[in-house]
């Protein structure tokens, strides 16, 4: 599309394309549509102003005809946007993982070895890649047009969002979402490098940086979470290994997920939800860490589990 209407952006992921197919079949079926009831109301019009007009008897064929057809071009939309959704909503199981975190008014990326960013991405070619988004202050919403992805960033809650690069270049970010004064200064750049050449590029960061895991691992023994939150400690806590992804019952009998947002939510506000069999003796961490802190807090807790199985995801 980009190649004869160059208002659109190029495309430059794997859904790009999927995504411009769907809107040129939206914007097709709009101006036919549009273009057809013009015309019957320029036709009508006419007719009646020559007095041509005469009341037309009930028909359900045709009540049929401009029901069902409408209908049914709706469908197909809804149907092709649905799968195009689900796509963009399960990220591949090998994806790899990039932190993100909004603050007005910058761009904050966190590499899985831990080598930090601001308003610049370096991802390489052909490769699955997550961002796990949050926001320290107000809602901003991170949107690549040439990857053709856009999601909400939210202060206290993770969101996700995924996609595989298949051109090299530079390409446009923005915050899509009005986050305050200076929101249209709150842009950056996606790098997509040969595999190759991202691999030079962390090397030549990776003596300044610890990874996420790492971070986690050392933030956790300094906060005296080892005290009570490993097999060998003396069980007041639950267990952390092997946590993530798992099915967890609550003392309301509820059950949640282990996901990143349940793990964040038990760090800052532990009394929210508390696990079965347990008393609520864990303190708060509200307000004394970073965000980045509890991404790292979190990638630690990860690691202790087994990689998740295909329908876990």
């Amino acid at each position: 599309m980009e190649r004869w209407l160059p208002l659109f952006p190029e495309r430059a992921s794997t859904i790009s394309g999927q995504v411009d197919r769907l809107f040129g079949f939206e914007i097709v079926v709009a101006v036919f549509f549009a273009a057809l009831i013009f015309a019957l109301v320029l036709v009508f019009a006419v007719k009646f102003h020559r007095g041509r007009s005469r009341p037309v008897a009930d028909d359900m064929r045709l009540e049929l005809t401009w029901t069902l057809i409408p209908l049914g071009v709706t469908l197909v939309m809804f149907a092709w946007g649905a799968d195009i959704f689900f796509q963009g909503t399960h990220p591949p199981r090998d994806a790899m993982e990039i932190t993100v975190v909004a603050k007005q008014w910058m761009w904050k990326f966190q590499q899985p070895t831990g080598q930090r960013e601001i308003d610049t991405l370096h991802v390489p070619l052909g490769r699955p890649v997550k961002l796990l988004m949050t926001s320290e202050d107000v809602i901003h919403s991170l949107f690549v047009p040439a990857f053709r992805v856009k999601k909400d960033v939210l202060p206290g809650r993770y969101t996700t969002l995924w996609f595989q690069a298949t051109r090299l270049g530079t390409y446009h970010l923005f915050c899509s979402q009005y986050c305050g004064a200076q929101h249209s200064s709150m842009i950056g750049w996606v790098y997509v490098l040969e595999p190759s050449a991202y691999e030079a590029w962390l090397s030549g960061r990776r003596a300044t940086s610890a990874s996420p895991v790492d971070s986690g691992r050392a933030l956790f023994q300094r906060l005296g979470c080892i005290t009570c939150h490993v097999q060998a400690a003396p069980q007041r806590c639950p267990r952390l290994e092997g946590l993530y992804g798992k099915t967890v019952k609550l003392t309301t009998g509820q059950t949640v997920i282990a996901d990143e947002g349940y793990i964040r939510e038990s760090i800052i506000e532990p009394q929210a939800k508390i696990v079965a069999g347990y008393q609520p003796v864990m303190p708060t961490y509200t307000g004394q860490l970073k965000e980045e802190d509890v991404l790292d807090l979190i990638a630690y807790i990860k690691s202790l589990s087994p990689p998740l199985e295909e329908g876990n995801q």
